[in-house]
């Protein structure tokens, strides 16, 4: 078959040919590949620096896909971790790690959004008890993950969402998307700082995608400026854009009541994420939550790698095309 593939972590994937991968079990199929997205975590993957990365090549890359079996039926999948990647006319989907999919689904659209959106959607629902009402700050608003994260933010019940990113145009559309206060992350940092701790003091939850030196300044601002520093504060790490390390003065830990803790492959259980698959699906596939996506052949894959992508859209693969 032809597939996007990885054989050294300086190159972006070339379109090349790779052995089809065969199902191995009573709940393992193998479905053509429509939709497979681009996104972040793909490219650490492909690139050998996340964390789950083995280091060994070659390798196709992609985690999750939209597929259709040889009795037409229509799957979102999450690849099974000892199968090939799902960047590829063919993929195997595990039954066990897949939802089905109406008739008429957009594979497109659900390739686009369901990896950004669950990252927000499990944290909120499996690492924290999201109260109804809670004000929620998302740091790193304006990307994929974080222009879903102010949706469903509010879908799931939050009473005020605050939205912050760096990019002003992005910016501007998330009131429409449910952000009752956006904040700005440009400027200094001491003036980014003081406008996160006006705007976010009383939050009882942060999403947290971009950690490095903004969620220090942040972390600080926020705790100084909240009137009660007893009430918990729970910062839920999910992404590294702003940097992978953080300094945290251990008086912050004394004298606030902060509750970090992470959310992803290790934190959350596989049965955990899974369970939350089908409710997440059923909400993109109504349209309910939206982010932009823009299709790419496979055979450009290099393109697509390398080239820009629009503000607040997602690339996503599609073999058939």
């Amino acid at each position: 078959m032809r597939a996007a593939v990885v054989r050294s972590f300086d190159a972006p994937p070339r379109y090349d040919t790779f052995d089809t991968p065969e199902p191995r079990g009573e709940h393992e199929v193998l479905v053509d590949v429509l939709a497979a997205g681009l996104h972040p975590r793909v490219r650490s993957g492909a690139d050998g620096t996340h964390y789950t990365s083995t280091g060994a090549l070659p390798l196709i890359p992609g985690i999750d896909a939209v597929g259709r079996t040889a009795r037409g039926e229509l799957l979102y999948f999450v690849a099974p971790d000892t199968a090939p990647g799902t960047m590829a006319e063919q993929a195997v989907a595990d039954r066990r790690r897949a939802v089905a999919l109406p008739a008429g689904t957009d594979p497109v659209a659900v390739a686009a959004a369901m990896n950004p959106g669950m990252s927000s959607w499990v944290a909120l629902r499996r690492r924290v008890r999201l109260d109804p009402g809670a004000r929620v700050l998302v740091l790193g608003a304006t990307g994929s993950a974080g222009r879903l994260a102010v949706q469903i933010a509010k879908h799931l019940g939050a009473g005020h969402v605050v939205a912050a990113g760096r990019d002003p145009e992005r910016l501007a559309l998330l009131p429409d998307l449910g952000a009752d206060l956006t904040v700005s992350l440009q400027g200094e940092p001491a003036e980014v700082a003081e406008r996160l701790g006006r705007g976010a003091a009383e939050a009882d939850v942060v999403v947290d995608y971009l950690w490095g030196r903004t969620a220090e300044g942040a972390m600080r601002a926020i705790l100084t400026a909240r009137p009660d520093r007893a009430r918990p504060l729970a910062w839920i790490q999910i992404g590294s854009v702003a940097g992978r390390e953080i300094t945290l003065p251990s008086e912050l830990l004394r004298a606030a009541d902060l509750r970090i803790m992470g959310s992803g492959q290790g934190s959350v259980g596989a049965a955990g994420i899974l369970a939350e698959l089908p409710a997440l699906a059923a909400h993109i596939t109504s349209g309910s939550l939206a982010l932009g996506a823009v299709p790419v052949p496979l055979s450009k894959v290099e393109d697509a790698w390398t080239g820009p992508v629009i503000p607040g859209h997602r690339v996503v693969l599609t073999p058939g095309a």
